[in-house]
């Protein structure tokens, strides 16, 4: 797993707005102007934070036929998957760790 991926998820996860548009995502695709009203923030602002969302590539962006200047936005699992299999790896490594620790305090003292 490249570090580089991670710190763009974690990074493009770091701001509430983008969690919140995340978790209005996981409902289903939007339109960014749903987006910015359901969060009540401009559209600017809301424009940014998908642009962030897209380039850590936790969402991708289509255009409907019937109207080209209509964005639709959707989640991509991937990288959330990734996040998930590496903290799982994280978490493993510091339970060995906590258990090994445990172990060396609980042993009996040899002298």
């Amino acid at each position: 797993m490249m570090a580089g991926s991670i710190d763009r998820i974690l990074a493009a996860l770091a701001d509430p707005y983008r969690r919140a548009t995340v978790d209005l995502l996981r409902q289903g695709p939007r339109s960014a102007g749903d987006l910015a009203r359901a969060l009540a923030i401009p559209a600017p602002a809301m424009s940014r934070h998908l642009r962030v969302l897209r380039e850590g590539g936790l969402v991708t962006q289509t255009q409907p036929e019937f109207d080209t200047r209509l964005r639709v936005y959707a989640l991509q699992p991937g990288p959330m998957a990734e996040l998930k299999s590496w903290l799982s790896e994280a978490e493993a490594l510091w339970s060995e760790q906590l258990a090994a620790f445990s172990a060396h305090i609980e042993a009996p003292d040899p002298g």
